[in-house]
């Protein structure tokens, strides 16, 4: 059972990893000031084969999930997660990204009674306070639109996640067919958006078509079904203790690629991220409810099957 855990934590954490390379990419790589523009082609592309490959469509209920699902783990979260890499100094906006463990421990306390317990929370707060570390430097170029744009992508992704925890997957749907329909009704969303605010795509050089290639494949379709793999297994508290990280990776990169300074804060930094990510996956006593998201297969919101997941 433990190595199942553990199996579990290490495919859950590909995502942030290469989450992580999406600021460097959209700064070195892809057209500047569009932040509508990468959202619709990292996302519709890639939904648009993936629906094609899988040849399943929503049914019932899940139509209209599968949209909410879209808008927010998508059609609003790609755009600001841009807008923030755009407006912001990088390790400014992965700070804030690290508030997300927080959030969603919030609204999983709301939305499924997931109680995340001390542990989770100080360890929330202890890898907070070392993406700090990590990412500490001048505040230059900071505005209020970057700000904005970090601030909601946690908002927005923390609801989506959540949802995904409380909904899980319809019986019979794999884990890319459920990527996919997000990605369609998000990207969907963005294409007259992008059009309509930013007017026709620039054109695209051979370096720009790599950064959406991977943005996309890697960064989108790989992440999220990693990701939603471990939402489907873990508490949503431990799932988002895994997503710091994300900066861990930006600044590995900064140092590597950029030549941004590394000394004893950005050390210390990543020693409390790693303590926090592993102190998160500590098995805790289980709340009297925890819905479940394994496939079900009663889709009737109000009798959403439940069962007490083994941590």
């Amino acid at each position: 059972m433990e190595d199942i855990r553990v199996r579990t934590v290490a495919i859950t954490a590909v995502a942030p990893l290469v989450w992580g390379t999406t600021y460097l990419t959209t700064e070195q790589l892809l057209p500047a000031d569009r932040p509508l523009l990468a959202a619709l082609v990292r996302a519709l592309p890639a939904g648009l084969v993936l629906l094609a490959v899988v040849r399943q469509l929503p049914r019932g209920d899940w139509w209209w999930r599968a949209a909410l699902l879209g808008v927010c783990n998508i059609g609003l979260f790609f755009p600001l997660v841009f807008l923030a890499a755009y407006h912001l100094p990088g390790g400014l906006a992965a700070t804030v990204q690290a508030a997300s463990p927080l959030a969603v421990m919030a609204l999983a306390l709301l939305l499924l009674r997931e109680r995340p317990g001390a542990v989770r929370v100080v360890a929330a707060l202890v890898g907070l306070a070392g993406v700090g570390l990590l990412v500490l430097r001048s505040p230059d170029g900071v505005t209020p639109i970057g700000l904005a744009g970090a601030f909601g992508s946690v908002l927005v992704s923390a609801l989506g996640f959540v949802l995904v925890k409380r909904w899980g997957r319809p019986e019979g749907v794999g884990m890319l067919t459920f990527v996919s329909w997000q990605l369609v009704a998000g990207g969907l969303l963005l294409l007259p958006l992008a059009l309509v605010v930013e007017g026709a795509p620039p054109a695209v050089d051979l370096p720009a078509l790599g950064g959406f290639l991977w943005i996309g494949a890697a960064g989108t379709v790989l992440a999220y079904a990693c990701w939603f793999h471990g939402l489907s297994r873990m508490p949503a508290g431990a799932v988002s203790l895994v997503g710091l990280l994300n900066p861990v990776t930006g600044t590995a990169l900064g140092v590597a690629v950029a030549g941004e300074a590394f000394g004893w804060p950005q050390a210390l930094g990543m020693a409390l991220v790693l303590g926090g990510v592993a102190a998160g996956q500590r098995r805790t006593t289980p709340a009297p409810v925890d819905p479940v998201t394994e496939p079900v297969t009663d889709p009737t919101p109000s009798r959403a099957r439940e069962v007490v997941l083994a941590r």
